[in-house]
């Protein structure tokens, strides 16, 4: 049971000079609001109320937020109306439960039927991202006690969170509460599958465990021969439905998931990541293509580390990750984290992490057709992503399964009409190879190419490049103006 000592004693924690007073009123106004309601549970009401503020204290957010946490369901659920919480609370606490409100009435239908309601969750979220805060907060107490609420309903709740909010929390850079959500759901959805990776997940570990902590004691002792202040070093076990969706792709067979569990090591500063790297390096043999530096090129969703897989001791294969503390704030808490910088940087950083947001807006004024929208937004938002790089080093976010076609017209249109061919990794490739995260694209073209070919419609993957393949079609043979993206 969680109480609202509980919640004021965390953002003590973190801000000692937080205004406790709007807390404890948001509460107190809850709890009159939903008195003598229960849920399914058997708990009074407001316990979900401070399970949800609760939630948001753990991403260190600021009053406001917790706030509206506290009151979120109280328009939807009581007599007390939002006219009532502006004049008790003011327009911005107001303004993050109105938001919330609108999203309380999303159900999941299937995509089909779901077009106008994602719509909606797009145009709050660009209007105030902390509203989709709340409703992840919110979403994670509700997934711990689907339990007791009846099987169909159960299942669209769980359905809802592995495609709609734990893919849109992996795109905002919250890979802890992407992982959370996904675990949260995943026995509800796929409950054979959940019991047959449990049991090879708990069976694996039995054999790891000792032989981590064996590693780490290793890394631990020559960080400290060689002088290297470090802040943690623990391993990281791959989450249920993360290691289910890997297992798959590896026939099978965890033996060859490689980062089941990873050794994770936080240091001070970016220098010492890279000195750790050579440390490692020097004691054990990396193996050929599994370096990555996410420090120097950055995922898409601001995602920062360094990444090694080597031959350990007895051979074994072991992954590491390496990064500052501020990195792996970044890599585990992704947007949330900007309430804790200035409004100027907290501001510019989150309009830099939601631009897609806004691109999604902008889609929906041009595309009216629920099917086609919906088939954009799948690609964009629901779908698995890969990044690849431009020969300069620039990344390029892409769908997963895209094609240098695809890459060609995310660069520029008139790249994509006069491609002739590709050079992925500096080897030729066909213009319809997918493309791995991590693949160097250039693109080859030719002055005296000024269409696309019509055959790239049968395999390209993004909705941008079959727009721009098609308008190019339709375009007389002599206009040789090239077509701005």
């Amino acid at each position: 049971m969680i109480s609202i000592d509980d919640i004021i004693n965390k953002v003590r924690e973190y801000d000692p000079d937080a205004n406790m007073k709007i807390i404890k009123d948001a509460y107190e106004f809850t709890s009159i609001a939903h008195a003598g309601t229960k849920r399914l549970s058997g708990e009074d009401y407001t316990q979900h109320s401070l399970a949800t503020a609760f939630n948001l204290t753990k991403l260190r957010l600021d009053v406001p937020i917790i706030a509206a946490g506290l009151l979120h369901d109280v328009p939807e659920d009581t007599s007390y109306t939002l006219e009532e919480i502006r004049k008790k609370f003011g327009k911005e606490i107001t303004k993050l439960v109105e938001g919330i409100t609108k999203l309380g009435t999303l159900k999941y239908r299937g995509f089909e039927r779901y077009a106008e309601n994602l719509r909606k969750m797009f145009m709050a979220m660009a209007e105030d991202i902390r509203v989709i805060l709340i409703k992840f907060a919110d979403r994670m107490h509700n997934l711990e006690t689907l339990e007791y609420i009846r099987p169909d309903k159960r299942r669209r709740i769980a359905l809802e969170t592995l495609e709609i909010y734990a893919p849109i929390a992996n795109r905002l850079g919250m890979g802890e509460i992407k992982g959370q959500l996904e675990d949260l759901a995943f026995p509800y959805v796929y409950p054979k599958e959940y019991t047959w990776i449990k049991k090879i997940a708990e069976g694996k570990l039995k054999i790891e465990k000792k032989y981590i902590e064996k590693i780490k004691k290793t890394v631990e002792k020559m960080l400290i021969q060689e002088k290297i202040e470090y802040l943690s070093v623990h391993g990281r076990i791959k989450r249920l439905y993360s290691l289910y969706k890997k297992i798959l792709q590896r026939d099978r067979d965890i033996d060859k998931v490689y980062d089941f569990i990873a050794l994770r090591i936080i240091v001070k500063n970016i220098a010492d990541c890279y000195r750790v790297l050579g440390i490692i390096h020097k004691k054990w043999t990396p193996l050929k293509g599994r370096i990555k530096d996410y420090i120097a090129q950055p995922k898409p969703n601001r995602y920062q580390s360094l990444h090694t897989t080597v031959f350990a001791e007895r051979g074994k294969i072991v992954e590491l990750q390496i990064r500052d503390l501020q990195m792996h704030q970044l890599a585990e808490y992704g947007i949330a984290t900007h309430w804790r910088y200035k409004e100027a940087d907290r501001k510019r950083m989150t309009k830099e992490r939601t631009v897609w947001i806004k691109n999604l807006l902008e889609l929906q004024k041009k595309v009216q057709d629920y099917k086609k929208y919906l088939s954009e937004i799948k690609i964009d938002v629901f779908q698995n992503r890969i990044f690849v790089f431009t020969p300069k080093g620039d990344v390029i976010d892409l769908p997963e399964h895209s094609t240098p076609i695809d890459f060609a017209y995310h660069i520029h249109t008139d790249i994509g009409n006069k491609c002739t061919g590709a050079l992925i990794n500096e080897e030729i490739a066909p213009l319809d190879a997918p493309l791995k995260s991590g693949d160097v694209v250039e693109i080859l073209t030719s002055k005296n190419r000024q269409k696309p070919n019509v055959d790239w419609l049968n395999f390209i993957r993004t909705n941008v490049a079959r727009e721009k393949i098609k308008n190019a079609l339709k375009e007389p043979e002599d206009n040789k103006t090239p077509k701005s993206t």
